[in-house]
């Protein structure tokens, strides 16, 4: 199949992309380098099946590759993804989110795209819901623009294929961790932790520390990307992509101390606007419709991650 890939460059566009190459896909990746990295298409760009394109995923040259390269199916990754950024600037968050998905949209229209699989936010567009871990029945309840941004998206999925007939599928994903994941940028609190108790440094903790997040494993979310790419695969649904455990953003730190063999005592600092106290994802959906459940656990994926950091921060020495 010929899949095109926005935000081909960025943690999780890379690694999505890898999968799909190692599938036997041919891949189109698009990114504008704002915050992907070439560096995580090292791998991609050995294979001749790869191609890509640096532009604004809201360009109408979008387009016109698009309608040069006629993709089977399109995975919309680019995003800005960072609730504090989405507060301090909703009009920056909205065209990146919201006018984005529809020029994919578009494109996949005028291409003859046959799926669209659009990653949202299952960290974030249910708000705060009553009972946990929260499935897809739950009200769509945003609390900061990014949620918003998120929950558009998936309007406009509905939009086009009532109105055009495009298949399509959102990923609503837990808070997504592993190898490849930027320590630098404001997301990312496990890259973040990890990072820094490797440099000795105290990882900082907003808050109390007992907010709650769904942690799923980088590797988990690109297998289900691959089990939603046929037309028909849950088809027209949202499917949480998480793993249905909540872990405090202290345990986390515990958790991370103990790998790296550093001192669990985070540097306290007051709580950020913007972000939820709880949340956990019921998988359950998309174990039925695609038989996608997490296979990587915390520990694990912790280790993981911790070990490709390990490597990065020794190369960079």
């Amino acid at each position: 199949m010929r899949i095109l890939v926005t935000g081909a460059a960025g943690f999780i566009g890379s690694t999505v992309t890898d999968r799909l190459l190692a599938d036997g896909h041919s891949v189109v990746g698009v990114d504008d380098l704002s915050a992907g990295r070439l560096a995580n298409l090292t791998a991609a760009a050995t294979d001749p099946r790869f191609s890509f394109e640096q532009l604004d995923v809201t360009s109408p040259e979008l387009l016109a590759l698009a309608d040069r390269v006629r993709p089977e199916a399109i995975a919309h990754l680019a995003a800005q993804i960072d609730v504090r950024v989405s507060v301090a600037d909703p009009l920056r968050d909205a065209r990146q989110n919201v006018l984005g998905t529809i020029n994919v949209l578009e494109a996949s229209r005028l291409a003859g795209t046959s799926k669209v699989i659009h990653t949202s936010s299952g960290g974030s567009i249910y708000g705060s819901p009553a009972r946990l871990p929260v499935d897809e029945t739950a009200p769509v309840a945003p609390e900061s623009p990014y949620a918003a941004s998120k929950a558009a998206g998936e309007l406009y999925l509905n939009v086009y294929r009532a109105t055009h007939g495009v298949a399509s599928t959102a990923l609503a994903l837990a808070n997504v961790y592993g190898p490849r994941q930027d320590p630098h940028g404001e997301a990312g609190v496990v890259a973040i932790f990890g990072t820094a108790m490797l440099a000795g440094r105290q990882a900082k903790i907003f808050g109390d520390g007992t907010a709650s997040r769904d942690y799923v494993f980088v590797g988990d979310v690109a297998e289900a990307f691959t089990r939603v790419l046929p037309v028909d695969a849950a088809a027209g649904a949202r499917l949480n992509i998480g793993t249905g455990v909540e872990t405090s953003v202290r345990e986390l730190h515990s958790r991370i101390a103990a790998i790296v063999g550093a001192p669990d005592v985070p540097l306290r600092l007051p709580a950020r606007p913007g972000e939820l106290a709880r949340i956990a994802l019921s998988v359950r959906l998309a174990e039925r419709l695609v038989s996608w459940r997490p296979a990587v656990d915390l520990d694990a994926g912790l280790a993981r991650t911790v070990a490709w950091l390990r490597r990065q921060t020794v190369a960079a020495a």
